[in-house]
Parts: C-alpha cells; sequence; structure tokens
C-alpha cells in the first residue's frame, strides 16, 4: 500500500526512533534465527539474508546521522522490504520462525514509512501475472537496481538496468522495452531529464514510465505526471503494487504496438491500392476514393470538362503488317509517353482503346485553367512523337502519326456501371462530338472545337477554320487547327 512517510530533516525524532528501535530490534531477532540454519539454505536464500543485513547495516549507520538524508533512508528501506517480502515467499511453508520473524520485520518498514507505530501486516500477497515484459530499471544504486531485477525476474519478466541517465537512453536506442522504472535522484543526469527526453522522442514516446522515489513532494509528483509519467511509486514500494503498475504498462504498450502495426500495414496498403489502381485511374480518382467512401456510390454531376481524343493514323494497317509482339512494344512505348504527359498536365485518362486515348481535364478536381492545359498536353503529346518514332527506328518498327481532337462541353462525370462493376466515366453529347472532331484529324493534327477555343485564357497559334459536317450530328461544327509557336 502507499505509505505516507514524516519527512526526515533534523536528527532523530521520537516517531523515527519508534519505528527504528522497532526495525533494528527485529533484525537482530532475524539473525538470531537466521544463524543456526544458514548452512541449511540453498545458496539463492543465503545471498538474499546477506542483502538484508547489508541493508540493516546500512540503515543502523544512517540513523547515527544527525540529519540523515530522506532518500538514502528510503532507498535502504526499499532494498530491506524488498528481500524481507521475497524471502517470505521462499521460507514461509518451511521455516515457520523465519517467516513470523520476517512478517514483524516488514510490520516496522510499514511503521517508518507511516512513521507511527507498525500496523498490522499486509495479508495481499496476491500474485499479479502479467504477459512478461522487458523492462528497463534506472537507478544509481546498485543494491536497488540488483533488488527490482531479482523480484521482476521471478515473475518472468526480463530486466535490463541502467545506472545513469545516459546509459538508460542508449539501452532505449538499442532495445524496445516495454516499461522503464524510472529514480528521480541521481547524478549527472537525473529523473527528470531521463523522463523528459523520453517523452519528447517519437519513438519512446509512448514507452509507459513509473517513476520511483523516497521524495513524496506533491509539486515534484506533479510536474514528473506533467512531463509524461505514468506513474509515480514511492520507496520503499509494495511489491504487489508495483507488479500491478507493470501489468498495466506492458499491456498499454502491447496496445501501442499493436495499433502502430496496424497503421503501418494501413499505410502499406494504401501504397499499394494507390500504386496499383493508380495506373488504372488517376491520382485525384483514387485519393477521391479512398478519402470518401460514397465516392463509390453509382452516379454523378454536372461538370464543364474539355475533353481529349486522340489516337494513331492508320494503325489497324501497320498492326496487320507486324508480328504481335511487335504491336505490343510499338503501342506500349506510345501509350506510356502519352499518359506521362497527360497525367504530367493532371488530365484524367478516362480510358485506352486500343491505340486511342480518352482523357479528361477537369475531373475529377475542375481548374480554371482546364481548357488551357488540354491544349498544352495536346501540343507536347504532338512534340513527343519525335523521340518515339526515334526508337521505332531503332527497333525496325514503323514511324506513327496521331490526331488529337479537343472538345470543351457540359458532361455528367462519376460511377457508371453497376453494382458488381463499374468505372469513373463520362456521359454527354460533347463527348460523342470531340470523337466525330478526332475522325477527322491528320496525322501531328490538333484540332479544338470553338468551345474550347473560347475557353482558352492564353494565347496560341492557330491555323485555319473549318466546317465540319458529321454523321450524326445536326449541328455544323467549326474547329480551329492549333500550332506549335515558332519561338
Amino acid at each position: 500500500m502507499r505509505g505516507h512517510c514524516s519527512t526526515v530533516t533534523t536528527g532523530p525524532s521520537q516517531s523515527t526512533t519508534l519505528w527504528s528501535d522497532l526495525l533494528l530490534r527485529a533484525m537482530a531477532e532475524l539473525r538470531e534465527l537466521y544463524l543456526p540454519l544458514e548452512s541449511h539454505l540453498d545458496d539463492g536464500v543465503r545471498d538474499d539474508f546477506s542483502h538484508l543485513f547489508e541493508g540493516s547495516a546500512r540503515l543502523d549507520a544512517l540513523l547515527q546521522q544527525e540529519s540523515p538524508d530522506r532518500h538514502d533512508l528510503m532507498n535502504v528501506l526499499s532494498a530491506i522490504r524488498g528481500y524481507g517480502e521475497m524471502l517470505r515467499e521462499d521460507l514461509a511453508a518451511e521455516h515457520t520462525e523465519l517467516d513470523a520473524a520476517l512478517t514483524r520485520l516488514l510490520k516496522a518498514t510499514q511503521a517508518a514509512n507511516s512513521g507511527d507505530a507498525p500496523e498490522p501486516a499486509s495479508q495481499d500477497h496476491r500474485n499479479i501475472t502479467s504477459e512478461p515484459g522487458f523492462i528497463l530499471a534506472v537507478d544509481d544504486l546498485q543494491e536497488n537496481r540488483e533488488l527490482v531485477a531479482r523480484y521482476l525476474s521471478r515473475s518472468g519478466h526480463i530486466v535490463v538496468t541502467a545506472a545513469g541517465g545516459e546509459e538508460a537512453l542508449r539501452t532505449l536506442n538499442q532495445a524496445d522495452v516495454d516499461v522503464v522504472l524510472l529514480d528521480l535522484v541521481m547524478p549527472d543526469m537525473d529523473g527528470r531529464e531521463v523522463l523528459r527526453r523520453i517523452k519528447e522522442h517519437p519513438e519512446w514516446r509512448a514507452t509507459p514510465v513509473i517513476v520511483i522515489s523516497g521524495s513524496q513532494d506533491m509539486e515534484g509528483i506533479i510536474e514528473c505526471i506533467e512531463a509524461g509519467a505514468d506513474d509515480y511509486l514511492f520507496k520503499p514500494f509494495n511489491p504487489v503494487l508495483l507488479q500491478a503498475r507493470i501489468k498495466a504498462g506492458i499491456e498499454r504498450k502491447r496496445w501501442h504496438d499493436r495499433e502502430e502495426l496496424y497503421r503501418q500495414q494501413l499505410e502499406r496498403n494504401e501504397k499499394f491500392i494507390r500504386a496499383t489502381f493508380g495506373r488504372y485511374l488517376s491520382d485525384e480518382i483514387v485519393t477521391d476514393i479512398l478519402e470518401r467512401p460514397e465516392g463509390l456510390e453509382l452516379g454523378g454531376d454536372l461538370r464543364r470538362v474539355t475533353i481529349m481524343m486522340s489516337d494513331i493514323r492508320g494503325f489497324t494497317s501497320l498492326s496487320e503488317q507486324l508480328a504481335p509482339a511487335q504491336v505490343v512494344t510499338l503501342i506500349n512505348r506510345y501509350l506510356g509517353a502519352m499518359t506521362d504527359i497527360i497525367m504530367a498536365h493532371q488530365g484524367t485518362i478516362d480510358e485506352f482503346i486500343g491505340d486511342a486515348i480518352l482523357a479528361v481535364f477537369g475531373a475529377p478536381m475542375r481548374r480554371d485553367d482546364d481548357a488551357d492545359r488540354a491544349v498544352q498536353c495536346a501540343l507536347e503529346m504532338q512534340a513527343a512523337m519525335e523521340e518515339i518514332n526515334r526508337l521505332n527506328r531503332e527497333d525496325g518498327l514503323p514511324e506513327i502519326s496521331t490526331g488529337i481532337a479537343l472538345n470543351t462541353g457540359d458532361v455528367i462525370a462519376g460511377n457508371i456501371g453497376s453494382e458488381r462493376r463499374s468505372k469513373y466515366g463520362f456521359v454527354g453529347h460533347p463527348m460523342n462530338v470531340t470523337s466525330r472532331i478526332e475522325d477527322v484529324t491528320a496525322g501531328g493534327e490538333i484540332l479544338i472545337a470553338d468551345s474550347t477555343l473560347e475557353s482558352l485564357k492564353g494565347d496560341y497559334c492557330t491555323g485555319e477554320c473549318r466546317e465540319l459536317k458529321v454523321k450524326g450530328i445536326d449541328e455544323l461544327l467549326q474547329v480551329h487547327q492549333i500550332l506549335e509557336c515558332a519561338p
């Protein structure tokens, strides 16, 4: 249980004399019972008794001082209580007299913690079981480190120790620690600085930190909690309470580790989805689907867009003269180069139809310069044909030329199809108009409709204006040739 230890600032008070006399008498009684049995006990028990008696000697020396240091006093009492608890666990069944003497000793340590007469010894010997954890115990006193390591190792935990702040930070940098037990009063780098560095580190901040200190200064406790400490225990600490806090800390760390693993998996999955579907849809469409689940619903909305259609002139006859592998090489080279240019100009590729490309500027994201970017994209696509044909000549493939048509109008943009299979597409009369314009383009030519010309904000070089009467459309279409301007 958490005690309420009185502050020791002057020479031994009456209450200090009371509990110290009780504790030292209990220790003397225990020593008398222990000596005849020493040779019959195993090495581990004898080692624990040795630590216990060493603690008694240090306590006696501290009590001789006029003003015993509270931190040192609590460290010694913590060691006495810790080794006493472990010895009770080991000896209770076989050595009842030693067990009774150890019980009286532990009562005396409780009296030291309360600054008054001893309370009845706690009967709470619950065994707090938890998933084994990797515990880092940080304390400048070797006996404290050994005690915590011994006690927690019994519960299956792996315990590493650090004698100071710098060593603790090196350990955290090298191992995945589940819980840190941190002493506050240490030379060089104190516990508060260690705590601050842990909680400011992006990879360590989720590691639970339990501060264990002999100081009961309320301001110091509040400061540690505000700095990120997960708990605060006083020396001499209750072993059962320590086990419970460590169990809670390990569970918190495990939850955080699982959440971090899930987050990383989600990030990998999203990257995979973006990389995979980005080959079929524009980045903007993929983002819209991932960030808005309703983006998968069938339907669409009215958008004003600039539509681009292009294809290779005479491709059908060319493909009849080539082997299938050559056709694939030629078409993939052409579509690969065109795709990069269209996406660089923030166009949305709706689909490939053989050698034809259907792209739209203005959906799903509308921009003020959609028509301008469509024209600039078309000019760059035609300019890229020189490099494509150079590569074709090197591979023994025929040179190709492409015609490009642009038209601006209102279409329905959205998910088209069925619940089982759908695509992000566009429906509307302007799509048909664009297709008819593209049918009459010559190789190397860019034709744009009046609607696109009127939507342009920049200055472009135009050629002849034509009037088209095309099948299936009653209206007379006016189209304009876009030319590469001379430098």
